[in-house]
């Protein structure tokens, strides 16, 4: 089986990547072949017996899209996209990464089909929550009409629309996997709005000091990135009878208001840690956030196998574990 992923530089992408290479297989089909692309050079996971292609490249572009889909992928994660901030400050660029490479990959494997014979690969797309906007019940549920209040929840949500046509036109057999905020992401703050759901506790965690641009009510939805891993793997292994003619799936996660995730950091690394949080009140990052869905009704997604933790002390232990080599810097 050949495994294409788009946007394999980024986080979740790396991770999805080291993981399949080390299993050898995704949902116990083993993988012969791994092709890695993205804007910047994909790191090569360790430990895949197999060969490994990595291209620098823009995946949304039409000859390199036409390109990828000849190699003729049995499975393709489509991960590649601008985070939400960025798309709400260049909307030019969030439209042609967000929805112009969407579409663009999905043609491009159409006429691969058409060209060439029968195609029609499994494409797991990462949609967002983002497609959701407010006012909000108190819990979401994939019923529920889809009104983002941003140009990124407006992208994904016409992949969605694209992905569930191109879909039951029999192109590609797809799955939309809704992520909710997904934390806690390693490294240095990134331009997301919510990049502080991740900062106010990875900063800390380090004994450097997080700023924070929202109240202590602000509630939301997350999941590790590990969950995020396992939930394009799981949705990659899906059968298209169980999962009918809605493609798009809202996930699971740990509903928490921030001030729930301080007590969570203080329970595990103290008050000293919970000291280094500055507020440093942000009404755009605000305005953007309360346009967000919070609650989320995942009980198809929970039905078909999803998963995700049980609560924010899980998810910081996660953290801990994959990328701080299991215990708090000294």
């Amino acid at each position: 089986m050949h495994v294409l992923i788009t946007g394999a530089g980024g986080m979740i992408g790396q991770r999805l990547a080291a993981r399949l290479a080390r299993e050898g297989t995704c949902n116990d089909r083993p993988i012969s072949r791994l092709t890695l692309t993205d804007v910047v050079a994909p790191p090569r996971p360790a430990g895949f017996a197999g060969p490994i292609d990595t291209r620098t490249e823009d995946a949304g572009d039409v000859a390199v899209a036409g390109a990828l889909a000849a190699l003729r992928p049995d499975i393709v994660f489509h991960l590649a996209a601008i985070i939400s901030g960025e798309a709400e400050r260049d909307f030019d660029k969030g439209y042609r990464i967000n929805l112009d490479g969407m579409r663009n990959l999905l043609e491009a494997i159409r006429q691969e089909g058409i060209r060439n014979g029968p195609y029609v690969p499994k494409l797991v797309f990462s949609s967002s929550s983002g497609i959701f906007g407010a006012p909000f019940p108190a819990a979401i549920s994939d019923e529920f009409h889809v009104t983002p209040l941003t140009s990124y929840g407006a992208q994904k949500a016409i992949g969605e629309l694209l992905l569930a046509d191109y879909s039951r036109r029999g192109f590609v057999e797809g799955v939309g996997v809704r992520f909710p905020s997904i934390v806690i992401r390693p490294g240095k703050p990134n331009a997301s709005a919510g990049g502080f759901f991740s900062g106010i506790v990875r900063e800390p965690l380090q004994g450097l000091e997080a700023l924070l641009p929202v109240e202590d009510d602000v509630l939301f939805t997350h999941a590790s990135p590990r969950s995020a891993v396992g939930f394009l793997i799981h949705a990659a292994g899906l059968d298209r009878r169980a999962l009918g003619p809605r493609v798009n799936l809202s996930m699971p996660g740990v509903c928490v208001t921030v001030g729930e995730q301080i007590e969570a950091l203080r329970r595990i690394a103290g008050d000293k840690a919970v000291k280094l949080i500055r507020r440093a009140p942000d009404k755009a990052a605000s305005d953007i956030v309360k346009g967000w869905p919070t609650r989320f009704d995942a009980a198809r997604a929970t039905a078909l196998g999803f998963r995700a933790e049980k609560d924010f002390d899980e998810i910081i232990r996660i953290h801990i574990e994959d990328d701080l080599g299991g215990h708090l810097p000294s």
